[in-house]
C-alpha cells in the first residue's frame, strides 16, 4: 500500500488538508495527510467539516500549492466547483485542487470536474492501481512548483489588508529572499512607522497553546468589534523529511472571520522553535497595519527564550506536569515571560503547581512584597467553554499590552474572580470504573468456575454413591454413610441457589417440550409456540437445550450461557422471539421529507412491524439549515433526507402511528440528536391531537382556527408535496404549520402529550463519545453535548419515557473508521458504561436509565463478529448485575445491528449481497433485537429501490425461509462458538484495564488513545488489501476479464432541485411566520443553559417555533462549538 518510494519535492511544497463540509470520518485524510507530510511536505491540516469558504481563505493566507480534499457526502461536484470559482475570483487560481470520495463520487463527475478546472479527482481504480503511496507522489509532483516568486505590486496593497498580497510576501522573504529584497525594503519602512503590540506566546510542546490562542482571539473579537488581529504559528520540520504538521489551525474556530489573518511557518531547520523568517512575516503584518499580532512558537523544552526578542509582552504556556519544584528553576522563561498560563488545570496537582510556579515567579523577579493575587500566574483550561480563568489571562494579557506600548487596546471584558475548575463528566473518584467492571466480570467467571469444579465433585460423590447402593459389597453401608457425609460438606461449598438450580433442571428442560411457553415482557403476559413443524413435518425445537448430565456442566452452562431470557443473556434478552415480528428494520433517507416518507410506505407495506431507520442529509446532520451556498445546497437531500424543522418530521412520519407498539422509529443523528428528538416527539404528540379531534368531530372548528393564524401571519400553509403513497392514511397532516396547544384547550393537550410519551417507541442515537473517537459529526464541545444527552435521560425519568431510548450507543462508526471487531466492541461497551457513570453522577437512578439504553453495533466477516451480541450481552449483565446492582429489565443490553459498510466495495458491487448475506447470518444466528442490510450499491450511491429491497429480501429470506433458523439458539452448543466468546470476552475487558490506564474513557479521547488505535488498525487492514495478502474477491482476486473496475450504479439517487428549494423556501417561511415568538424562546434556552436547567424540556417548546439552524447557533453561544483534534 505504501509500497512506492517518496517522492522528493524540488521546492518547499505546502498543501491544505480536509473534509468537505459535513463530511464526518477525519480518518481518511488524517491518514493521507501523514503520507503527504512525510513525503516532504507542509501541511496545514483544517480536519473535517470544513466549508469552501474556510479552506480557500486559508490556502489563501497559507499561500499552498494545492488543496487536497476528501468528500462523500454528496454534494461534491457543488464542492469542488465552488471551490474553484472562490479561487479564481480571489486572485489564487494557481492553486491546484485535488479530491477523492470513493465511488461515490462517479466517473462521468470525475470528468466533468476535470474539466472545469479541478486537477485530479482520485478513484478507487487509482487507488488499487497506485497505492496511497503512489497517489500521495502524483499529488505532490503536480504540486511541485515555487511559491513568492516574482513579486509585483504586493507591498502597495498591504494596507488594505489584501491576503494574497501579505501571504505572497510572506513566501517571497522565505522562498526568495535575495529576489525579493527590494520589495521587502519597502515593507520594513513601511513596517517601522507602525507600532502595533506583538504578543509573543511560548511553551512547552502539548501545553495546549493552540486552543488558548483560540480562546484568547475569540476574546479579542468580542472585545473589539472594529480591531483587527494577525496570528503567526511557528511548527517544526521534520528533519528527515523536510515535511512538516502546521496544525494550529485545526483546534481554532475563533480565526474565521475578517478581522483575523492567520499563517503557518515551519521552521526549515532543527532545534529552533522559531523559523528565521518570523522577523519577516511580522515586518509584513506590521506593515498591513494590524491592530494586535500574535506570534506563537513550536512547542519547546526548558531553555528557548527567542520569542523575547520578537514580543512586546510575552506569555508562557505550562502544564502542572513538570516533576518536582525545582524543575522550574531551569526554565529560563519563567525570568523573560511577563505572564505565565498553567494551562490544562484539570491535572492532578494543579493547585500546587500554581503554588510553586507563582513562588518561583517571585523568586525570578525578585516580587518579594507582591501579593500572592497580583502575581501574573493563571491557572486555565482553554479546552473547557467560558473558562473563568482564560478570562482573567485574556484581561491581564490586555492590561499588560496597554501599560507596555501605545495600543489603544483598552479592554470591556467583564470577568469575575471565579478559579478555573474543571467540569468533570465523570467524578475522579470513579475514573478506574471500567478496571473495576473488569474486576467484578473475572470475579464472577472465578466463582463459576469454583462453583461448578463444586457441583462436579457433589455429581461425582453422587455417582459413587448411587453405585455403591447397587453393588453388592459386605459393608455397603458404611461406605455411603462415608460418602454421604462428604457429599454434605462438600455441599456446604456450593451456593444455595445454584443447587436450587441444579434441583429444577429437568422441570426447566420440560418447559421447553410443552406445546406452548408462557412469559411475560413489560407486565404483558406472552404465550409462544416452543416449536415449528418442517415440510418434513419434524418438530424443530425454538430453544434447544443441552443434554449434560455432569452436575459441574449443567450449572456452568446455565450461569454462562443459559436459556434465552435469563441471566447473562449470552443467548438472547426474551425467552422466544415474537411471532409475526422480525427483527427486519426499514431503512430510507434522500431527497425532501415526502420522497423519504414514500420509500417507508414502499418498503413497509403489508409489514406488520414498522421499523422505521431514519439516515438524515449531512447538512441535518452538522445542525444546519438548508440554503442556497453552493456548498450547503449541494448536500440538500444526498445520502440522507433534509430535515430541519417540525412540519418536515411530521410529512416524514405522516401516515405511521407513532404512539402505535408495533411502528418505532431510529434516528441516525448525533450532535443536534436533542433537537431532532423535539421534532419528533411533538410531531407524535400532534398525531395523537389529530386522533383526538377526529374522535371528537374538532375538524371544522380546528380548521377555522388554523386559517385564523395563517391568516393573521399572511403567510402560506406548508403542505405535504405530491400524492401520498400507498399506506398513508394522511395521519400527522392535518396540524401542519400548528401545534396542538394552538387548537386544542390546554388541559387536553397537557393529558395528549402526557399519554404520547409514554407510548413511543425506538431510538435515538446522540452518542457523542464515539462520534469523537471515530471523528464523526461533533457540533458542540464535549461537555455540552454530554450535557445534552443527560438533560434528555433525566427528561425521559420525569416524564416516564419508557419505550424509547435516550441513546444508541454506536460501534459502527468506529467499525467504519477501520476498528477491528474486538476494539468496536470494547470502545463501544466502555463508552456505555460512562454514560451510566455519568448518569449516576447526575442521581439519576439505573434502574430508571438502563432501559433507555440501546447499543448499535456494525456486522463484519471476521470469526469475532459471530460473538459480538452474546459477548455484549454477557459483559453487560454481569456488571448491571453484580457491580451497580440494577435489576433484570436494565440488565439486558438491547442492540441493533446493521451489516458492514466497509466490506461494500464500488468493485463487482453485486458481490456485496453474498457477504451481507452472511453478516445477516451472523446476526440472526446471535439473536439481535434488530438488523439492517445494507444495500448492495451504497458504496457508489444511496440506495435505489430495486436495492434496498434485495437487502430486506436477505433477512426475511433468512427469517422466514431458512430451516434452521426457526430455532432460536442455534449458536449454543457449538465449540468454536464457546472458544471465541471466551476469548473476545477477555480480550474486551483487557481492553477496559488499558483504557482505565490512561484515565478512562474521556481521559483517553484526550490523548487521543481511541483514534490512534482505530487509525491503525485501519491502516494495518489496507495494507493487507492491497498486497494481497487478505483476499477480498473481486477486489483484490478472482478479478473480472475486465479487471473489475469500479461499477457505474444503474440509477443515481440525488436530490432534485425542486426538492432542494422547497425545503429552503419551507425554512425560510418558517422563520418568517415565527420570528415573534422564536427570537424570544432562544433566548430563554440560552438563560436555561447558563443557569444550568433541563435543556430539553425548554427544546420541547423550542422545536415548535424554530428550525434546526438557529437552535444550533443559538446553542454554540452557551456551549461552546466543538474543538477538532488531529
Amino acid at each position: 500500500m505504501i509500497d512506492a518510494n517518496p517522492y522528493k519535492p524540488k521546492n518547499k511544497v505546502r498543501i491544505v488538508t480536509a473534509a468537505s463540509l459535513f463530511d464526518g470520518h477525519d480518518a481518511a485524510i488524517n491518514v493521507m495527510r501523514r503520507i503527504i507530510q512525510a513525503t516532504g511536505v507542509e501541511v496545514i491540516h483544517l480536519g473535517h467539516d470544513r466549508s469552501v469558504q474556510e479552506v480557500v481563505d486559508t490556502a489563501i493566507q497559507e499561500d499552498a500549492n494545492a488543496i487536497a480534499m476528501t468528500s462523500y457526502q454528496g454534494g461534491h461536484v457543488e464542492y469542488f466547483k465552488y471551490m474553484r470559482d472562490l479561487l479564481v475570483e480571489n486572485g489564487a487560481g494557481h492553486i491546484k485542487l485535488f479530491g477523492g470520495g470513493g465511488g461515490v463520487i462517479l466517473p462521468e463527475e470525475i470528468k466533468e470536474l476535470h474539466e472545469y478546472g479541478i486537477e485530479r479527482i482520485y478513484s478507487p481504480d487509482d487507488g488499487r492501481e497506485l497505492g496511497l503511496q503512489g497517489m500521495i507522489n502524483d499529488l505532490v509532483q503536480r504540486s511541485d512548483y515555487p511559491t513568492g516568486k516574482d513579486i509585483t505590486d504586493e507591498v502597495d496593497h498591504l494596507k488594505a489588508k489584501k491576503a494574497t498580497a501579505i501571504a505572497r510576501l510572506i513566501s517571497a522573504a522565505e522562498n526568495f529572499p535575495e529576489e525579493s529584497k527590494a520589495a521587502l525594503e519597502k515593507v520594513h519602512a513601511l513596517a517601522e512607522k507602525v507600532k502595533t503590540p506583538i504578543l509573543g506566546i511560548t511553551g512547552t510542546g502539548g501545553a495546549g497553546k493552540s486552543s488558548l490562542v483560540d480562546e484568547l482571539v475569540r476574546r479579542f473579537l468580542i472585545d473589539f468589534d472594529d480591531k483587527t488581529i494577525a496570528i503567526v504559528s511557528v511548527d517544526p520540520s521534520k528533519r528527515k523529511t523536510g515535511g512538516a504538521l502546521l496544525g494550529d489551525r485545526i483546534r481554532m474556530n475563533a480565526i474565521k472571520d475578517d478581522r483575523v489573518y492567520m499563517r503557518s511557518l515551519a521552521t526549515r531547520q532543527s532545534n529552533l522553535a522559531l523559523s528565521k523568517y518570523v522577523a519577516e512575516a511580522i515586518s509584513i503584518l506590521k506593515a498591513a497595519e494590524y491592530d494586535l499580532i500574535i506570534l506563537e512558537t513550536s512547542g519547546i523544552g526548558q531553555s528557548d527564550t527567542e520569542i523575547t526578542d520578537h514580543s512586546d509582552v510575552s506569555l508562557y504556556v505550562m502544564t502542572p506536569e513538570f516533576g518536582a519544584a525545582t524543575q522550574l528553576e531551569k526554565i529560563d522563561m519563567l525570568d523573560f515571560a511577563d505572564l505565565v498560563s498553567i494551562n490544562k488545570f484539570d491535572k492532578r496537582g494543579s493547585l500546587d503547581a500554581l503554588r510553586d510556579v507563582k513562588k518561583q515567579f517571585r523568586r525570578n523577579h525578585l516580587l518579594w512584597d507582591a501579593d500572592d493575587k497580583d502575581l501574573p500566574v493563571f491557572g486555565t483550561i482553554a479546552s473547557q467553554f467560558n473558562d473563568p480563568g482564560m478570562n482573567q489571562l485574556y484581561r491581564a494579557i490586555m492590561h499588560k499590552i496597554d501599560e507596555r506600548t501605545d495600543a489603544e487596546l483598552k479592554s470591556n471584558l467583564e470577568i469575575t474572580d471565579e478559579m478555573s475548575e474543571k467540569i468533570f463528566i465523570i467524578p475522579p473518584s470513579r475514573v478506574r470504573y471500567l478496571s473495576e467492571i473488569s474486576e467484578n466480570n473475572r470475579s464472577y467467571d472465578k466463582w463459576v468456575e469454583d462453583q461448578a469444579n463444586v457441583a462436579e465433585q457433589l455429581y461425582g460423590l453422587h455417582n459413587s454413591i448411587q453405585t455403591i447402593k447397587e453393588s453388592k459389597m459386605d459393608d455397603k453401608d458404611r461406605l455411603v454413610k462415608g460418602l454421604q457425609e462428604s457429599f454434605e460438606t462438600v455441599k456446604l461449598e456450593l451456593d444455595p441457589k445454584n443447587w436450587v438450580l441444579l434441583e429444577e433442571w429437568e422441570a426447566k428442560k420440560d418447559l421447553y417440550k410443552q406445546p406452548v411457553f408462557t412469559f411475560k415482557v413489560r407486565d404483558k403476559e406472552l404465550k409462544i409456540k416452543t416449536h415449528t413443524t418442517s415440510l418434513s413435518h419434524s418438530e424443530i425445537p425454538k430453544v434447544a437445550l443441552p443434554k449434560y448430565r455432569s452436575w459441574g456442566d449443567i450449572l456452568k452452562w446455565n450461569l454462562q450461557e443459559n436459556v434465552p431470557g435469563e441471566f447473562p443473556y449470552t443467548a438472547g434478552l426474551f425467552p422466544f422471539k415474537r411471532e409475526g415480528e422480525d427483527p427486519t428494520r426499514m431503512f430510507a433517507g434522500e431527497g425532501g421529507p415526502e420522497r423519504t416518507n414514500r420509500r417507508f410506505h414502499y418498503v413497509s407495506l403489508s409489514m406488520p412491524a414498522k421499523r422505521l431507520s431514519t439516515a438524515f442529509d449531512s447538512v441535518t446532520l452538522y445542525g444546519n439549515d438548508p440554503a442556497h451556498r453552493p456548498d450547503i445546497y449541494g448536500k440538500i437531500g444526498n445520502a440522507g433526507v433534509s430535515i430541519c424543522c417540525l412540519d418536515d418530521a411530521k410529512k416524514l412520519y405522516s401516515g405511521f402511528n407513532l404512539s402505535d407498539p408495533m411502528t418505532s422509529v431510529s434516528m441516525t443523528i448525533n450532535g443536534p440528536a436533542p433537537m431532532l428528538l423535539g421534532f419528533f416527539m411533538n410531531a407524535a404528540i400532534d398525531q395523537q391531537c389529530e386522533e383526538y379531534i377526529k374522535e371528537n368531530g374538532l375538524e371544522k372548528e380546528v380548521e377555522a382556527k388554523i386559517v385564523k393564524i395563517y391568516k393573521e401571519k399572511g403567510t402560506a400553509r406548508p403542505a405535504y408535496q405530491g400524492e401520498l403513497p400507498e399506506g398513508n392514511d394522511g395521519l400527522g397532516l392535518m396540524l401542519l404549520g400548528v401545534t396542538g396547544d394552538q387548537v386544542l384547550p390546554a388541559d387536553v393537550y397537557a393529558e395528549i402529550k402526557k399519554s404520547t410519551l409514554t407510548k413511543v417507541r425506538g431510538t435515538v442515537q446522540a452518542d457523542i463519545l464515539k462520534e469523537d473517537q471515530a471523528q464523526n459529526t461533533c457540533i458542540f464541545s464535549t461537555e455540552f453535548a454530554l450535557r445534552l444527552m443527560g438533560d434528555v435521560q433525566d427528561y425521559f425519568i420525569r416524564e416516564n419515557v419508557r419505550n424509547f431510548y435516550s441513546v444508541s450507543i454506536s460501534g459502527y462508526h468506529i467499525a467504519e473508521a477501520g476498528a477491528n471487531p474486538i476494539t468496536q466492541l470494547a470502545f463501544t461497551i466502555a463508552n456505555g458504561f460512562t454514560y451510566v457513570e455519568y448518569y449516576l453522577s447526575r442521581g439519576m437512578d439505573i434502574n430508571k436509565f438502563g432501559p433507555n439504553l440501546s447499543f448499535f453495533f456494525s456486522n463484519g466477516i471476521d470469526p469475532e463478529y459471530a460473538v459480538i451480541g452474546r459477548v455484549a450481552r454477557r459483559i453487560w449483565s454481569k456488571a448491571l448485575k453484580n457491580k451497580y446492582g440494577a435489576n433484570a429489565r436494565a440488565q439486558m443490553l438491547k442492540y441493533h445491528i446493521q451489516t458492514s459498510g466497509r466490506s461494500l466495495h464500488a468493485q463487482e458491487i453485486d458481490f456485496n449481497d453474498i457477504r451481507t448475506t452472511l453478516q445477516a447470518l451472523y446476526a440472526i444466528y446471535d439473536n439481535c433485537n434488530s438488523l439492517h442490510t445494507n444495500a448492495y450499491d451504497e458504496a457508489i450511491t444511496t440506495p435505489t429501490e430495486e436495492s434496498v429491497r434485495r437487502a430486506m429480501a436477505i433477512q426475511l429470506i433468512i427469517n422466514r425461509e431458512l430451516g434452521l433458523a426457526k430455532n432460536e439458539n442455534p449458536l449454543q452448543g457449538s465449540f468454536i462458538i464457546e472458544e471465541l466468546t471466551d476469548l473476545v470476552e477477555e480480550a474486551v475487558l483487557t481492553e477496559f484495564d488499558r483504557i482505565t490506564e490512561r484515565g478512562g474513557v474521556l481521559g483517553a479521547m484526550e490523548t487521543m488513545y481511541q483514534r490512534s488505535k482505530i487509525q491503525e488498525e485501519s491502516l494495518y487492514y489496507e495494507g493487507l488489501k492491497h498486497s494481497g495478502e487478505f483476499p477480498i474477491i473481486g477486489v483484490n482476486t478472482f478479478l473480472s476479464s475486465q479487471g473489475s473496475p469500479t461499477v457505474l450504479p444503474r440509477e443515481v439517487i440525488r436530490a432534485t432541485k425542486e426538492e432542494k428549494e422547497y425545503q429552503i423556501e419551507m425554512v425560510e417561511a418558517l422563520q418568517n411566520k415565527n420570528a415573534d415568538r422564536s427570537e424570544q424562546l432562544l433566548r430563554e434556552l440560552q438563560e436555561k443553559a447558563i443557569a444550568n436547567e433541563n435543556l430539553f424540556e425548554e427544546l420541547m417548546e423550542v422545536t415548535k417555533y424554530c428550525s434546526l439552524g438557529q437552535i444550533t447557533n443559538a446553542l454554540f453561544n452557551v456551549g461552546g462549538q466543538y474543538r477538532r483534534n488531529m
